[in-house]
């Protein structure tokens, strides 16, 4: 199965990234967790495609998000149901995800299964009390993400 995961972020306008989007969510056995946009690329869809039905679907229509003219991935995650050498975990199953950081300059209003979004500086989003609200291993991709934007002081 593949997905696409985006991780939202606001940039300066040299384009360093000041802020990242971070959606708080519900599990199916009660827990709250932190997460990115995400979600499968259909039968005959085009990743660029998934990827802005994806963001409109999680941010709203207003989102406005700037997709890169080459849609080059900054890494690709394998999850697995049960732990692994890759650390990134999905109990339903094995999936592929290519993984995009995409600026966006709109206005975001989460939608769908998102209870809300939190515009997270790098530094507070990579704090331990919120790299721990993520689950499935996704804070290493915060970490990679926002290392393949440049910012890693």
């Amino acid at each position: 199965m593949v997905y696409v995961e985006a991780v939202p972020v606001r940039c300066d306008p040299l384009g360093y990234v000041t802020e990242v989007g971070l959606l708080l969510q519900g599990t199916n056995d009660g827990q709250i967790v932190r997460s990115f946009v995400s979600g499968r690329v259909m039968y005959r869809e085009t990743i660029r495609a998934a990827l802005l039905r994806h963001l409109e679907k999680d941010l709203g229509p207003m989102a406005l998000p700037q997709l890169p003219p080459c849609l080059t991935p900054f890494t690709v995650a394998e999850y697995f149901p049960a732990p692994s050498q890759t650390g990134l975990t999905d109990e339903r199953q094995h999936a592929v995800a290519l993984c995009y950081v995409i600026p966006v300059t709109g206005e975001c209003n989460p939608r769908q299964d998102a209870l809300e979004l939190s515009w997270l500086t790098p530094e507070e989003a990579l704090r331990p009390e919120v790299y721990n609200e993520f689950s499935g291993g996704r804070g290493d991709l915060l970490r990679q993400a926002l290392a393949s934007a440049g910012w890693g002081r």
